[in-house]
């Protein structure tokens, strides 16, 4: 049974991503990572989260696979925003930028997905991480592949 399923069944993906907006209703990932969903749009989404010392790499800076996670998560929530209740999504791929390095002194983050184009069976979405004063940390596309549940 997937999150979805058990906090908006029957809901189109609109109204599934709000419902995992309520408080204690996210996906483990967010928890782990410390992000959450904070906006959803029709083809749009927002993530915030605090980059800091719990997803550095050796090297004493933010692990690009947290930027990943993020732009990945926006991807693929801003079409998720566009499908209906029985359909769903996964991703096929996803090419990262990286424009600056994060570190805990950052401050939070926004990673702001959008979808591109909508087809019956492919979709395509960018997102982008931008801090508080709209500097670029980094940025994707991604390519999925939407499906009937």
């Amino acid at each position: 049974m997937s999150l979805m399923d058990d906090i908006a069944p029957g809901r189109t993906g609109a109204e599934q991503l709000r419902a995992m907006m309520v408080p204690g209703q996210g996906p483990g990932i967010g928890k782990t990572l410390g992000f959450k969903l904070i906006e959803v749009g029709d083809g749009t989404v927002v993530f915030e989260g605090i980059p800091g010392e719990h997803a550095y790499n050796p090297i004493g800076t933010v692990h690009g696979g947290y930027a990943a996670t993020l732009l990945d998560s926006a991807c693929g929530c801003a079409v998720h925003s566009r499908l209906s209740a029985t359909q769903a999504y996964t991703t096929l791929e996803l090419k990262v930028a990286y424009h600056k390095a994060m570190t805990a002194k950052t401050g939070p983050v926004r990673a702001e997905g959008r979808v591109v184009t909508l087809g019956r069976r492919t979709a395509f979405a960018e997102a982008r991480i931008v801090d508080a004063e709209g500097r670029l940390y980094a940025s994707a596309t991604s390519t999925l592949l939407v499906m009937d549940r």
